[in-house]
This record gives structure tokens, C-alpha cells and sequence, in this order.
């Protein structure tokens, strides 16, 4: 699997990227999509901002497959879920939706829910193996241009610990080995396209194409580099 930074940058932007920018208007949005990579003979440790959760759990939920395991977080959604998503618990707060689900799932059920509610945000933890995924169970701020804070956000929203190293080299797909490194992105969207024969505003947005670039900040064993992907999500 593809992780959308890495299709945009070799310019294979497809549905699941697109939704990364649907709410992004003309601007520079700083501190986006930051990983941050320890490697050691026991595997790899990720700590990442919101924007991986969705793509880390369809990701190892192929690698589950059928088997099943405990899954526990929220769906976080402004849309009431379909009937085929069953949840424990609900709680609303300014029409955003926080569904608690805490069940045995399989992979297949997993990457079905991510189908069927692609726009929702999937913050589900669970484990095999030796893969262990934990994402904060609740909504992810709203993108707005700048840092949130003087030193930039926190990079703890979503975790991983694995031994599968197809993971960190899409993550880190234009750098070779390392012991550790961090990648912060600045998104630059310097045109938006709408589509002429969309008459609902809200389906204009959603369809809309941005167009732009991708400065992507790398500190690789404590060496900086600074790369630009131009960009069609």
C-alpha cells in the first residue's frame, strides 16, 4: 500500500489522497502529516500526526486478513453511520459524531468499515504479531495555516510499532537506511479547480482539484534536506 504523501509525490493522487485535501483552501499549511522513525534490531518505532490514522489501519488490516483481533477507539464522523457498522456507544458535540467501538474484528471487517465511511476519521487501535497500532481516541483538530503551537504539534497522535519495513519505506520513500528520522510537510496550494457542471456547493468542494506543492522537510541521523513534490489531489 501507498501512503498518500508518497502518491502525490510520484503523482498517483487517487480517491483516498484526494480526501487528505478536500478541506484545505488556497494557502500554506504548515506541519502536516509528520512522521517521526526510530530503527533497531527489535523493528521500527512510528509516531505520527492524525493525518496516517485512516492509512494505518487499512494498512495492517490487509496484513490481519481474516483473523480477528481486538479493536478498540472511536469513529468520528459528521454523518450517522450505515446499519452494517454496529458501535457500543455514541456521543455528539457540534454535529460531530463520536462512535466508541470496542469488539473482535478481522481485517476484512476492518477495511470494510474504512470503505464504506471514507470520509470519516478511523481512530481504532488493536495488535498481532508483531504490529501494534495505537491512535488517540477522539477528533483530530481542524486544519488551519500555521503550527499549533511555537514549537509545532505534537507527534503522538498515532503509533506504531512493527517489524515490516514496507511501512517505513513509503514513509520515508526518498531516503535510504537510518537509525532515526523525521518528516514535516508544508502543503502549498496555490490553485484550486472547480468543476463548472457541479450546481451543489458542497459537492463542488469535494470535487474540486488542488493543485500545488509539497515541501517536505527531512532530519535524516541529524542531517536536513529539504524537498519539493509538485502536487494534484
Amino acid at each position: 500500500m501507498d501512503f498518500f504523501i508518497h502518491k502525490l509525490a510520484t503523482g498517483n493522487s487517487d480517491a483516498l489522497s484526494h480526501l487528505q485535501f478536500e478541506k484545505f483552501s488556497r494557502g500554506v499549511f504548515s506541519n502536516r502529516a509528520i512522521v517521526q522513525c526510530k530503527s533497531s534490531p527489535k523493528g521500527y518505532s512510528i509516531a505520527t500526526t492524525h493525518e496516517y490514522a485512516n492509512e494505518f489501519v487499512r494498512f495492517l488490516a490487509g496484513k490481519l486478513g481474516e483473523r480477528k483481533t481486538k479493536v478498540s477507539g472511536v469513529i468520528v464522523s459528521t454523518k450517522p453511520l450505515p446499519p452494517n457498522i454496529s458501535y457500543e456507544s455514541i456521543s455528539q458535540f457540534m454535529g460531530i459524531k463520536k462512535y466508541s467501538i470496542e469488539k473482535e474484528l478481522s481485517g476484512r471487517e476492518l477495511i470494510q468499515i474504512c470503505d464504506t465511511v471514507p470520509r470519516a476519521f478511523i481512530g481504532l487501535s488493536f495488535s498481532f504479531e508483531d504490529n501494534e497500532l495505537k491512535i488517540k481516541p477522539k477528533a483530530p483538530k481542524s486544519a488551519k495555516p500555521g503550527s499549533d503551537s511555537k514549537d509545532g504539534p505534537k507527534v503522538d497522535f498515532c503509533k506504531l510499532k512493527t517489524r515490516n519495513a514496507e511501512v517505513v519505506k513509503d514513509l520515508f520513500f526518498d531516503i535510504g537506511e537510518f537509525k532515526q528520522a523525521e518528516v514535516n510537510h508544508d502543503f502549498v496550494i496555490e490553485q484550486i479547480i472547480t468543476p463548472s457542471d457541479e450546481p451543489d456547493p458542497v459537492k463542488m468542494r469535494e470535487k474540486a482539484i488542488r493543485k500545488g506543492k509539497i515541501v517536505r522537510k527531512l532530519v535524516v541521523d541529524g542531517v536536513s534536506t529539504v524537498k519539493e513534490y509538485a502536487i494534484s489531489a
